[in-house]
């Protein structure tokens, strides 16, 4: 798949089959995770492949009261919303809902680690909530999404399981000094899938020389 094509089409997919994902187009998926890159080369991460049911099925048990307490406020939300809008919303919405009900039923849910003693995070020491260390971790998984995308799997990155780290370090056996970053359950997808994407424009988001000076895409 061409990879603006991969890139523009990438959505988050959450109706997933129970269907088994052939090993080999596995291997080429995690394969992609592995060609990121981290600081130094360093590769300070680890994806656990969660196959087991039984395992599988303790991890959306973990996650569906997180979900449930995350969606309270879109009722508040969906009444401030612009019409063409709460269409879009809602579908998510309602994506998230099924996810929450049928996460177990995924064929593989990866679980990404990572081990921040082999990172250098250079913005820890600062007065603001630290990112920089996800910048040795997160391509990786963005490089799997895209590898899932061109196998024409679904997936979806999920966070909401931090919040129960303790309990998916021990369920997995996940060893000391190695956290939790993302989740991203893979499937072949129930309904269409991925397909065109909505997102603001690069005059939005794209600043030349200072902040607030926005980059015109004719120019």
């Amino acid at each position: 798949m061409d990879l603006y094509e991969a890139m523009s089409t990438l959505r988050a997919v959450r109706r997933l089959k129970p269907d088994p994902i052939p090993d080999e187009v596995l291997k080429r998926i995690l394969t992609a995770a592995t060609w990121a890159p981290s600081g130094g080369n360093r590769q300070c991460w680890r994806v656990i492949a969660v196959k087991e049911s039984g395992l599988k099925e303790k991890l959306s048990t973990l996650y569906r009261p997180h979900w449930l307490e995350y969606t309270k406020g879109y009722d508040t939300l969906l009444e401030r919303l612009a019409p063409e809008k709460i269409e879009q919303t809602k579908r998510g919405l309602e994506a998230g809902n099924y996810l929450a009900d049928h996460l177990q039923e995924a064929p593989i849910i990866c679980v990404f680690c990572f081990n921040p003693s082999q990172m250098t995070i250079t913005d820890e020491e600062l007065s603001r909530p630290s990112v920089v260390g996800g910048g040795s971790v997160y391509p990786a998984v963005q490089n799997l999404l895209l590898a899932a995308r061109s196998e024409g799997l679904g997936c979806v990155l999920t966070t909401l399981l931090c919040k129960e780290e303790a309990a998916v370090r021990a369920l997995l056996g996940i060893p000391e000094h190695w956290f939790t970053c993302a989740h991203v359950p893979l499937g072949y997808p129930v309904l269409g899938g991925h397909g065109k994407i909505s997102r603001k424009s690069i005059e939005q988001m794209i600043y030349v020389n200072s902040f607030g000076n926005s980059f015109q895409a004719d120019s």
